[in-house]
């Protein structure tokens, strides 16, 4: 895969992964996504204008603002390991290993 279409699908995945706090998708899409959505998280944690512009290149304005104020500071005292991957099994069609990637309490 070229590297532009995967960026745009990282990006896609990320925001609805902060849309819904739990996304259903493949393991391998999770790992790759993970890495990306703790450095947003942690950026998200001091929510300065050059954090928020930087979050919103990746991120659509309502994805950006719910991350700065609702997401974030429940984080605060965390240093790391906002997200969890719960394995599920293959899937039926292709036999993709699928996970649950979702935020952690």
């Amino acid at each position: 895969m070229k590297k532009g279409p995967r960026i745009q699908l990282l990006k896609t995945l990320a925001n609805s992964f902060f849309l819904h706090e739990k996304i259903k998708t493949t393991e391998a899409k999770a790992k790759e996504l993970r890495s990306i959505v703790e450095k947003m998280i942690t950026r998200a944690r001091v929510a300065s204008i050059a954090n928020r512009r930087l979050l919103a290149q990746s991120l659509t304005a309502e994805m950006t603002k719910k991350l700065v104020e609702e997401i974030a500071p429940k984080y605060k005292e965390r240093n790391g390991g906002y997200t969890r991957i719960t394995r599920l099994g293959p899937r039926d069609s292709d036999g993709a290993k699928m996970v649950i990637f979702e935020l952690v309490k």
